[in-house]
């Protein structure tokens, strides 16, 4: 028992400098953190022989849905309402396109069976609002036009991205009906009683808010798992509709993402790392290279012709904000992984295109396409700072 103590201590040890080393990366590199914690747990699970653990898995599994949840908070209603033709258009091919392109591929051409080709498709259907949010903020666009238009845009490829991944993998149980009730409840409780819980109980260093955020979502999770389903899409969904909260208590979101970005989300991304195979993964670059070149193609194919038509000044920036992925690519790969869909070699190709369609699409709007920056405030820099997964790829800060 105690050997076994001292191990998970060793292991909390590695992962927690592991962490530490990849955000000051993040800041010397100008690069996503996330990307870099992923690449620690590929090199701590393949060259040192760490492995995960029953805690590490239960962390990066409540990560993957308080992600989830963050993603629908950034989203402003009011913008999606008032853009709602051009971002459901943008959106929606962003997002169907590649699900069905990578799908196809991966049925057809990978040799993938059915199942497996729908989680290809769905992890590579993802547009990565984190990516996107962060650029946006750095280079200014956050509250002009084509700013708005694109985090819309985002908002809608992520749903589409979070409804397939509860629909196509229900499995009818008694409990089903349960799940549904207890999100349409959850959901519906949020927006009744955060008036009068941030009254009575919001503004103290115990923080009640957050944990009255964090109860509703192991409630989700629960459920969720009793129904055989995923808690994505109702996480998605509470996010949205708490979005305005945040948007009147700034600070209070402010330190949500604190405490997400600070000790759960390194986990889930260090332990999709750690769940890559590189070995298997060097003999796959072809198929890697493959998934990529339908994921941003197709991208191309589907929000090129639109972003034309509603944002043509900026239309190429779009479709290249539109073309990257990270979050939810991830957590819909960890899903088919951890759900035994998908094996670990499949799983290392699918984490090898997201990290890539982070990097590739991103540098290329930034350095080429990005539109005139102007000079950040003060608020805007604390903005990307706690944004978490900047990507800064060819934009530096104002000295």
């Amino acid at each position: 028992m105690a050997e076994d103590v001292v191990d998970q201590l060793l292991i909390a040890t590695i992962v927690g400098f592991s962490i530490l080393i990849a955000s000051m990366l993040s800041v010397e590199l100008g690069l996503s953190v996330a990307i870099i914690e992923i690449v620690f747990g590929v090199v701590a699970g393949n060259a040192f022989g760490v492995v995960t653990t029953p805690w590490i898995d239960f962390l990066a599994s409540f990560a993957s849905i308080v992600l989830t949840f963050l993603a629908g908070a950034e989203v402003d209603p009011s913008v999606l309402r008032r853009k709602l033709t051009e971002s459901v258009l943008i959106g929606g091919l962003s997002f169907l396109l590649p699900f069905i392109g990578a799908g196809l591929f991966a049925f057809f051409v990978a040799g993938w069976d059915l199942r497996q080709s729908e989680i290809a498709g769905i992890a590579l259907s993802t547009t990565s609002l984190a990516v996107v949010y962060a650029v946006l903020v750095e280079t200014g666009l956050t509250n002009t036009e084509i700013g708005k238009t694109i985090m819309a845009a985002t908002f809608v490829t992520d749903l589409g991205t979070a409804v397939a991944l509860s629909l196509l993998f229900i499995t009818p149980t008694p409990y089903l009906a349960l799940f549904i009730v207890v999100s349409i409840a959850v959901i519906g409780a949020m927006l009744l009683l955060e008036r009068w819980f941030f009254a009575r109980y919001g503004d103290r260093v115990i923080e009640p808010e957050i944990k009255g955020a964090f109860a509703a979502l192991f409630l989700l999770m629960w459920t969720a798992d009793l129904a055989k389903s995923h808690a994505v899409l109702p996480a998605f969904l509470l996010g949205l509709a708490v979005a305005r909260v945040f948007q009147r208590n700034p600070e209070q979101h402010r330190r949500f993402r604190v405490v997400a970005f600070s000790l759960l989300t390194p986990f889930f991304f260090f332990r999709g790392g750690l769940n890559v195979t590189l070995g298997a993964l060097a003999t796959a670059v072809p198929l890697v290279l493959g998934f990529f070149g339908v994921k941003i193609g197709l991208k191309f194919a589907g929000v090129l012709p639109a972003s034309l038509r509603y944002v043509r000044p900026h239309a190429m920036y779009t479709t290249l904000l539109m073309s990257t992925g990270l979050t939810f690519g991830t957590i819909s790969a960890t899903y088919g992984l951890n759900a035994r869909i998908i094996d670990r070699i499949q799983f290392s190709v699918l984490v090898a295109v997201v990290i890539l369609s982070a990097i590739v699409p991103t540098a290329i709007a930034q350095r080429i396409f990005s539109p005139p920056v102007h000079r950040l405030s003060a608020e805007e820099i604390v903005a990307v700072e706690d944004a978490e997964f900047e990507p800064r790829l060819g934009t530096r800060r104002p000295a």
